[in-house]
């Protein structure tokens, strides 16, 4: 075999494995995506309907690409996993249209990059729900914009702050879109949102820009009011069930958060002896904290790994010990503030291992 053919049969490979322990079922797009050939924002924007077929945007030649169809085709049927054919759609104001995968469109080549394979321990039930979601098209996506526009189809004026479609970049008003008659439910309510989703034959999310995050976030849904209101009567009728689940899930949450600091304190008083237990007890509460985002609520945080907990360790020194917090409220950068008390935060770190 060639050397650069038996390098491209194990990147396909890697990324095909690495999809298939992840999901338990693999398509031609992880492969490509994993092997580094495609990024995720184009297979959006082709889902979109933004790019006319996918092979315009994955990165080498036909003949690599096609290579790598067939390696893949051949890992799979080796593993013995099972194709299943999923239908690529999108949404248009027609009703819903099939995407295009090759240059060519041929039915071969279009059916080879459609087929899933999935794993023999995927159980029935579970492929058929995942054949279900991955035969439904993306939910259409409405922007509340943060300037004025014009519709390009009607010339309507799109006043800054309502809603705007996007079709081909190009900005819609809602009626143009045929999406004036859906009624906006504000993000909130978790249990209205899944049941107004589930009853409204049509859904739109609704997203803003936020500059300070620099991404679109979710503020909502656009659904029929025929769904909303069907949704609201289920919910008022077993509002107080809802809340006793709410508050059992608060204190089993409750205990888990106490049992993981407690854990946390007695693993770092392992690493760090020298650590007076006071400031132990502070650092795992801290770090423990639901929802704060800090090292402790990772992955590698809550499964106690020595690197996670030695991070916390010296964020906890560099804020409670260290000028930081001073320098930082004087103008000082992290990074330079960071360098004038490094020597402090490794003394105090070094005495705590002792």
């Amino acid at each position: 075999m060639h050397p650069n053919q038996s390098k491209l049969e194990s990147r396909v490979h890697r990324a095909a494995e690495a999809a298939l322990s992840r999901q338990l079922y693999v398509s031609a797009i992880d492969v490509f995506c994993g092997m580094g050939l495609l990024a995720p924002a184009q297979v959006d924007s082709w889902r979109k309907g933004r790019v006319d077929f996918l092979e315009r945007v994955i990165q080498g030649n036909l003949k690599k690409i096609s290579s790598s169809m067939a390696i893949f085709r051949r890992w799979a049927n080796e593993k013995c996993l099972k194709p299943s054919e999923t239908h690529y759609m999108r949404r248009s104001r027609a009703g819903t249209v099939a995407l295009q995968f090759s240059k060519s469109g041929d039915p071969g080549i279009e059916r080879n990059y459609r087929t899933h394979y999935v794993s023999p321990a995927l159980s029935e039930k579970k492929q058929q729900r995942l054949e279900e979601k991955l035969n439904q098209p993306p939910k259409p996506v409405v922007f509340q914009n943060l300037h004025e526009a014009q519709c390009s189809e009607c010339g309507a004026e799109i006043e800054q702050g309502s809603f705007l479609s996007m079709e081909l970049e190009q900005p819609l008003c809602l009626q143009c879109a045929r999406l004036d008659d859906l009624e906006f439910l504000p993000s909130g309510d978790t249990a209205l949102t899944r049941r107004a989703s589930k009853y409204s034959g049509r859904v739109a999310v609704v997203v803003r820009f936020s500059r300070s995050r620099g991404r679109y976030e979710r503020q909502g849904i656009l659904v029929e009011t025929a769904g909303l209101e069907k949704a609201e009567r289920e919910c008022l009728e077993d509002a107080d069930e809802r809340a006793v689940a709410r508050a059992r899930g608060a204190e089993r949450r409750r205990k888990q958060d106490v049992e993981l600091a407690a854990q946390m304190m007695k693993q770092i008083a392992m690493l760090f002896p020298g650590c007076p237990a006071s400031e132990v007890a502070v650092i795992a509460g801290h770090t423990a904290q639901r929802g704060s985002g800090r090292v402790g609520r990772t992955e590698a945080g809550r499964n106690l790994q020595e690197s996670a907990l030695t991070l916390a360790v010296v964020a906890a020194i560099r804020h409670r010990h260290t000028q930081y917090d001073e320098l930082l409220a004087s103008g000082v950068d992290r990074v330079t503030a960071r360098q004038r008390i490094a020597d402090r935060v490794e003394e105090i770190l070094a005495r705590w291992q002792k």
